[in-house]
């Protein structure tokens, strides 16, 4: 070791030459993180790029209930409009429920005329008396 020349050596370290012992084990580590953090946010972007493009640009088949009505112990008519693409082909999932919230229907409808939005009324059949219809939701093909 050399000794420091001039000055208070009383208060002064010794130091060993950085270039001589290479890095230190935590430098390596942040290095490492960085490294990892860098690749993960990258991933993140193109994840969050992915979802936001198909919500936009992908072909959507949306439904809405204008109206149901009870017509007997076994079948409920329900009114839907369907939103689509006009080439898109999809189907919309309509469900029934009794008073006690049971479920005592569920059916599937499709939708493939080549307009952008059809209203049709559909005749769901039910295993007991109905209270309601719901919309479950719709899907493209």
């Amino acid at each position: 070791m050399t000794a420091v020349s001039g000055g208070d050596s009383a208060g002064t370290a010794l130091q060993a030459p950085e270039s001589r012992y290479g890095r230190s084990a935590d430098e390596r580590a942040d290095r490492k993180l960085k490294i990892v953090g860098a690749a993960l946010g990258v991933l993140l972007l193109g994840v969050v790029g992915w979802f936001g493009y198909d919500s936009i640009a992908g072909s959507k088949v949306s439904g809405e209930i204008i109206k149901f009505d009870v017509v007997s112990d076994k079948a409920v008519e329900v009114h839907l409009e369907v939103r689509k693409d006009a080439d898109a082909n999809g189907y919309c999932t309509i469900r029934s429920q009794a008073e006690n919230g049971a479920e005592v229907g569920r059916a599937d409808f499709r939708f493939d005329q080549d307009k952008g939005r059809v209203d049709k009324t559909v005749t769901l059949r039910t295993t007991k008396r109905a209270t309601s219809a719901e919309l479950v939701g719709c899907h493209k093909d």
